[in-house]
């Protein structure tokens, strides 16, 4: 057989190959044959998406990544039952006020924010050597570092965190550009707080 017949058949089978989805099969007598997996019911089928959106993307995927749930499980609260959440809710709608008083008068800094939410009868959260909580439910402390313009910064402000049952929290900020007050299940590893970005 000539060579130019042979590397004609040869990138013949290379192209079938790389066909997306085939699979192949040899029979008795060498003969090459394509399958399809998905007719075979040997590989799941993807499930329809928006044009352009990738058909593996895990429900919940914040943003829209394989293993999204799986690599940001840290930064993921956990489920509060029903009742938790009005719990929630409830002390939610008690911190939401004082924040905006201490936002609209320009106090934020965490101890002008930890003394007026004891005010309001909260008692901070303390805990044992090995980390045991040991009563209270209030943290109060300050705003993470942030990354910007090259270097890390911290910003004024106040980060909050009220454990409402062991399944419940509220979590608020408040700083000079505005405050917000959430309900959430407990973080795994930082609890009412929200961990940063980059683990």
């Amino acid at each position: 057989m000539p060579i130019s017949t042979m590397r004609r058949r040869t990138r013949a089978a290379m192209a079938v190959l790389l066909l997306p989805g085939a699979a192949f099969a040899l029979t008795a007598c060498g003969e090459q044959r394509v399958t399809d997996p998905v007719a075979a019911g040997s590989v799941p089928s993807p499930r329809p998406t928006a044009a352009g959106a990738s058909p593996y993307v895990e429900p919940g995927a914040g943003d829209g990544a394989p293993h999204y749930r799986e690599n940001n499980a840290y930064r993921l609260p956990g489920e509060m039952s029903p009742a938790s959440a009005e719990d929630a809710r409830e002390e939610a709608d008690r911190i939401e006020p004082v924040l905006r008083r201490l936002w609209q008068a320009g106090t934020w800094d965490p101890e002008s924010v930890r003394t007026a939410l004891l005010g309001i009868g909260y008692e901070e959260e303390r805990t044992g050597p090995k980390g045991e909580r040991l009563g209270g439910t209030l943290t109060v402390r300050a705003m993470e570092l942030r990354f910007e313009n090259d270097h890390y910064v911290k910003p004024e402000g106040a980060q909050v965190g009220v454990r409402v049952h062991d399944d419940a929290c509220v979590t608020a900020f408040v700083q000079k550009t505005n405050f917000e007050v959430k309900t959430n299940g407990p973080f795994p590893e930082t609890g009412c707080f929200e961990p940063p970005a980059g683990h």
